[in-house]
Parts: C-alpha cells; sequence; structure tokens
C-alpha cells in the first residue's frame, strides 16, 4: 500500500453526517469570511487586492513561518491558528501544484468550512487520498483543483482567479469545468442584461473537489439563481450523471429553471490529453456527443459556442422559448450543438481499446503519463507476483482487468469487462461495457470485491486456484498501481490449465507525480519510451499544451489561452466550415514569450495559412498576449494573417497595443466575426 510521510487521517466514518452535508458551504457571499494560504506570495498578492477592492470579505492569510501583516492585513503561521483568531467561512489555496495537497489537508484538519484549490497538475494520487479523507467528515468543501474558483456576483465574493469586470450581479448560476468557457459564459449572460448568481468553477481534475450534480443541487436551491449554465467537456461521466438528474429535476418540479449547456472536445483527438488534467476519455467512458444527446433527451438545450447562452436564456426566462428558426448566412447562428455533429458516426461508448490509454499502435502517448509495453509490464507482474504471462495464442475468451480511477466515486477502482473484441482500428466500435468496482484510496479492496469480480468476469472454471490466481494478479497490480502512482494498469487475460494467465498488459502511471518532486527512485527502474511528435514536446517545454490535428486540408492554426476554450474554439470553426490544424493551450501562467513560442511552433506546421488568437483572460492578461503577437511579427517574421479575438482582464490595453501596432492583423472583440474572418483568410 501507499506510504506516505504526511499527516494521517482516522479511517472510521464521521459520527454524524457526511460530506454531502457539505454541500451549503458552497453559497458564499458578502458575508464570507475568507483567508489565503501562500498569502504573501507574489499571485495570491495581486488576487487579494482585485478581490478587496471589488468587495470580498478577506480577513488575513497563512504563511508558514511568518507573522505579522501582509497588505494591511494578518499573517499567521498555520491555518489552525487562522480559524481560532481569524474564524474564516473560506480558504483559498495559492501554493504551487507540488505542496497543495499539503495546505487542503491542513485546511481539513482546521475544519475550514470551504477550501479553494486551483492549481493545476496536482499528482492524482494525493487527490484520491485527500478525497478518502474528505468522505471521512462533514466539516469541509473542497472546490477543485485544476479550478478558476466560486464566486458570488450578487454577494461580490471572489475565491478564485475569474476576470472580474465581466461579472454583474443577476440570475444565472454557472457549474463549468472550463475556466475560460465560464468567463465566456459570464460575458454572454452580462451582455444579455441577465447577470450572475453564483459560478462554481468544478474545474478539470481527474478527481475534483465537487461534481456537476453537486453544484447543480447548490443551485437548484438558490434563490437567486433563475436560470443555469452547464459548461462540460470530455472526461468522465459527470455530465451523464447531470443529466439524469436534471431530467429527475424537471420531472419533480413545478417550475424548473431552464438549463442551457456546452460540451466542449467534440473534435478531440485520440489518444492525447486536451489540456485539462483530466481532458481525455478514460476506459469504458463516453463521447463528447454521447454526453450531448443525453443531456438533450434530459431537456437541456445544447449550443456550440458560450457566446450564445445568454441570449438563449433570456429567452427562454421570458417565456418565449429557446434557439427557435435561424435564417441567414452567419454559420455560428444555426441551431443546437447536436445538430452540427451530423458527419459523426454513431453514438456511444469509447471501446477498451481506444482513448488515450490504447493497447496497440498509439499514434501518440499521454504527456499526462508514463508507460510500459507488454514485454516490461509482462516483467514487473512475474517479478513481484509470479504471474503466468505470455502472448495469446487465439484460444479462449479474453477478458478485461484494470486497475485505475473511478471518476464518479473519485477513488481507484478495479475495473471489469467479461470479454474483450478482436482489435478494432475504429474508435467507433465499442465493446462490453466496463464495470467499475471502486475501493477506499487508504484501505485497498477487499475480499468481497475480489469475489465480485471473479462473479462478474465469467470465469467457467469457479475452482480455488482460478479465483486464487486472479486474487493474487489483483494485488500485483494495486501494489503496483500505489507504488508507482499508477493512472491505469490494465490486463487482458484467459483461463490457462485452470488458472488465469495474462495476454497482454499496458501499464500508466502519472508523470505529474514526476515533475512536481516524486524522488527519481521511484520510477527509474522502469523503461519508459517517448513516441510523442517532436513538436509537441518542445512546445511542452515552454509551458505550451500542443496537439497536431490530422488531416490534409486543415489550414486555421489555433493559439489559445485555457483548455475548454481551446476544444471549443476547434469545435466552433468545424461547425462553421473551419478545418484547425490544431490544439493549442498558452496555459494560465503565459508570458509574452510564451505566445511568441506558441506563434513559432504553430508555424511550423507547412499546412497552416492563418492563424487565429482567441484569447479570453483570467490569471491570462490580454495586454501580455498583443505584446507577445508583437514579438512573433518582430522577430519570427510571420508571412500568414493573424486573426486577433482578445476578451477578459485587460482587454482593453491588448486591443489598444494591437490597434496602435500598424502591424498587418485583423482585430476583433467578437468571436463569430473573428472565427469567420480566418475561415476567409484560411481559403485564399
Amino acid at each position: 500500500m501507499l506510504s506516505s510521510s504526511r499527516r494521517s487521517f482516522t479511517t472510521c466514518q464521521p459520527q454524524h453526517g457526511s460530506y454531502a452535508d457539505t454541500l451549503p458551504f458552497l453559497r458564499i457571499n458578502s458575508n464570507t469570511r475568507v483567508i489565503f494560504q501562500g498569502f504573501t506570495g507574489k499571485q495570491a498578492t495581486a488576487n487579494a487586492k482585485d478581490s478587496l477592492a471589488w468587495g470580498t470579505k478577506i480577513v488575513g492569510g497563512v504563511t508558514p513561518g511568518r507573522t505579522g501583516e501582509h497588505i494591511g492585513l494578518p499573517v499567521l503561521p498555520s491555518v489552525r491558528q487562522a480559524m481560532e483568531q481569524l474564524k474564516p467561512d473560506a480558504t483559498a489555496i495559492y501554493v504551487a501544484a507540488h505542496q497543495a495537497p499539503g495546505a487542503i489537508e491542513e485546511a481539513i484538519e482546521a475544519e475550514v468550512p470551504l477550501i479553494v484549490a486551483v492549481a493545476e497538475h496536482i499528482p492524482v494520487h494525493d487527490m484520491l487520498r485527500i478525497h478518502s479523507i474528505l468522505k471521512t467528515q462533514s466539516k469541509s468543501r473542497l472546490v477543485g483543483p485544476n479550478s478558476p474558483g466560486i464566486i458570488s456576483a450578487v454577494g461580490k465574493c471572489r475565491i478564485g482567479f475569474q476576470p472580474l469586470p465581466c461579472f454583474s450581479p443577476g440570475r444565472v448560476g454557472i457549474v463549468a469545468k472550463s475556466g475560460t468557457l465560464s468567463y465566456e459564459t459570464v460575458a454572454s449572460t452580462t451582455r444579455a442584461g441577465l447577470g450572475q448568481s453564483l459560478c462554481i468553477g468544478v474545474g478539470g481534475d481527474m478527481a475534483p473537489g465537487t461534481d456537476m450534480v453537486e453544484a447543480l443541487s447548490v443551485l437548484e436551491k438558490d434563490p437567486d439563481t433563475e436560470a443555469i449554465a452547464l459548461i462540460g467537456e470530455i472526461g468522465g461521466t459527470g455530465e451523464l450523471e447531470a443529466a439524469a438528474w436534471i431530467k429527475e429535476y424537471y420531472s419533480r418540479s413545478e417550475s424548473p429553471k431552464p438549463i442551457v449547456g456546452l460540451i466542449a472536445g467534440v473534435n478531440e483527438a485520440p489518444g492525447h490529453i486536451m489540456g485539462h488534467a483530466g481532458a481525455f476519455t478514460f476506459l469504458g467512458e463516453p463521447t463528447a456527443k454521447a454526453k450531448i444527446t443525453e443531456l438533450e433527451e434530459a431537456g437541456v438545450t445544447l449550443v456550440n459556442h458560450p457566446a450564445k447562452i445568454g441570449d438563449i436564456l433570456k429567452a427562454k426566462l421570458q417565456g418565449t422559448g429557446g434557439l427557435g428558426t435561424t435564417t441567414g448566412s452567419n454559420p455560428f447562428a444555426s441551431g443546437t450543438q447536436r445538430r452540427q455533429l451530423h458527419s459523426m458516426r454513431g453514438l456511444g461508448w469509447r471501446p477498451l481499446v481506444a482513448g488515450p490509454f490504447v493497447h496497440k499502435k498509439p499514434q501518440h502517448q499521454q504527456r499526462r503519463s508514463i508507460y510500459l509495453e507488454a514485454n516490461q509490464c509482462f516483467d514487473e507482474l512475474r517479478a513481484r507476483g509470479g504471474i503466468n504471462c505470455g502472448p495469446y495464442s487465439g484460444h479462449g475468451t479474453r477478458r478485461l482487468l484494470a486497475v485505475g480511477i473511478d471518476r464518479s466515486a473519485r477513488s481507484p477502482a478495479i475495473l471489469v469487462a467479461p470479454s474483450i473484441e478482436d482489435w478494432i482500428e475504429e474508435a467507433q466500435r465499442t465493446t462490453a461495457p466496463v464495470k467499475s468496482f471502486p475501493f477506499d484510496y487508504r484501505r485497498g479492496p477487499d475480499g468481497l470485491v475480489i469475489e465480485r469480480i471473479a462473479s462478474h468476469l465469467q470465469l467457467s472454471n469457479k475452482g480455488d486456484s482460478a479465483v486464487d490466481s486472479l486474487r493474487r494478479l489483483i494485488k500485483t497490480l494495486t501494489n503496483l498501481f500505489y507504488e508507482k502512482e499508477g493512472l491505469l494498469l490494465t490486463t487482458h487475460l484467459v483461463e490457462r490449465l485452470g488458472e488465469i494467465k495474462v495476454v497482454h498488459a499496458r501499464f500508466a502511471f502519472d508523470q505529474a507525480s514526476f515533475r512536481n518532486g516524486t524522488p527519481p527512485d521511484k520510477i527509474k527502474a522502469m523503461h519508459v519510451r517517448a513516441t510523442d511528435d517532436p513538436a509537441e514536446i518542445e512546445a511542452e517545454r515552454s509551458g505550451i499544451v500542443y496537439v497536431k490535428l490530422p488531416g490534409e486540408d486543415v489550414t486555421i492554426g489555433t493559439l489559445v489561452n485555457g483548455a475548454g476554450l481551446a476544444m471549443n474554439t476547434v469545435d466552433a470553426l468545424a461547425d462553421a466550415g473551419g478545418k484547425a490544424a490544431n490544439f493549442l493551450d498558452t496555459g494560465g501562467k503565459a508570458t509574452s514569450e510564451t505566445v511568441k513560442e506558441s506563434f513559432r511552433t504553430i508555424l511550423q506546421d507547412p499546412r497552416v495559412k492563418v492563424v487565429f488568437v482567441n484569447i479570453f483572460g483570467g490569471l491570462t492578461l490580454g495586454d501580455m498576449i498583443a505584446r507577445g503577437i508583437i514579438m512573433a511579427f518582430k522577430e519570427l517574421s510571420l508571412t500568414v494573417p493573424v486573426v486577433v479575438r482578445i476578451r477578459g482582464t485587460n482587454e482593453e490595453e491588448g486591443q489598444k497595443i494591437i490597434a496602435d501596432s500598424g502591424l498587418p492583423l485583423y482585430a476583433f472583440d467578437d468571436f463569430e466575426e473573428a472565427a469567420a474572418k480566418a475561415i476567409e483568410l484560411s481559403r485564399k
């Protein structure tokens, strides 16, 4: 089992209450008392000043080893002392990813009611351990990580890094995986005169502290919320669970709040993580198209760009319906998101052999993961558990057994299927459903779970030897999962001479744990095969997530801040008849140099005829992006046209820099106009 030097918590269940009882803590308002962890850091300081000016009741903060004052507020050395002296209702955690798990645990120990973690790339095993802790208590609620945070426009309380100029007090509640798409939604509802009530950024992590259903249940009861915007994306089953919740909510409510939604990632690149830590289709998870269908069947109006959300919700609140019939030639004015998917083949679930953890001939590997191939996996299984391993002979039913992560349960799980089809290259082919058997992170799977797994696998040999060999395989996989911080350890097995034989294996481990300080000896014995595209590797060194999209006729290079917005930009361009050559997320901490390097990466692709820069700033500043564009023009001698759309934080400054540059740039603040221009230029 996992050993850790971090503080330990009791594994017993709480005597009174549960984690669900902490949902009311999400109802922040003007009276919410907020502290910052990492208070004296640069980002926390800037954020605190802006939030104070906006009206947030920040009462102080924590920096280990420090006491005194900072920006006129008290600084204390521990969260425990801050709780005793400042009596906060919430804490905002502004520390690096490798420090964030300890900061979250410290806040849980101190029983801070609401904990908001904004950091990206927290190792997934740290989050699984934290969820195991959260489930044993009823005093603290977590939002994040990999989240913009939570904000009440009505109560002027901001716990996160949302761009404040976009917000206005109003009636629309927002639940979003993507920060940038939530900002676009905020801007849309502000332009429509609706404003916002409570905006909950559940975030794009694999194991979020608050999920979509939990956030929806809070907005249902929020008296300030009259309508809801739901922003999802690829990865996980949260949107399907939200659809089931919405269907039940509409059936039991006499006057339900209208809900409009968007799903980003329809045009995902299979085998890649699309920016967010959890933005990939895991084993047995639904496609973006399947999520759209389920939400529409539940009664949600789906759109293909967040700029449409404000007007649609306004029409619904006024009782005039939704989109209605569209006229004219504007490609962005057409129907719902589902109507734009007529060329996609077959709804359904990703097959066992598709997605980011493919078992044969992957074009690219996930940067979230490091891998062992089949022969290396066999060596590990033999050495650790004496497991019988070897190539598939063609005889016997192949079954799936894997140790991975159940995103809905927010815990590790054993994933099984009683049969596996022959290898099929086409991603649309489906296989037997994958059944998940979650288990507590700190306790591991118990004997009863293993008995149920044996039954579900439909082994023909029910004897002790078959079950014992299955038990030994599960123990070996789970030990490896803990020790090497696994993401998905997959095996295919058959029955052989009354026992289990592994005929294929592929293991993926969390690279974030290595980047964020895991001791090298934890993975040094593994032979890792790097097969990423060279341009993608080079981009990653600059903090850029770049994915080259397939096709000979793709012509639009995209440069976007934020994974959700980058996915949606590719989707919306496709709906309008454009063809993006790449997905590119500059990252939340982009600099002018990052923007220049993004241009360099994009222009290495000879297919690109125009670059479309689509920025909606939160942490990313509009003026910084503009300076990066000017730098790229000067240093890279650009010969392709550039279309620029800048909104959000410092948008006016950024637009002015572009306007005053004297360079041949096409500048817009409206997405539809900018996209239409980029498509026009791409066809010349």
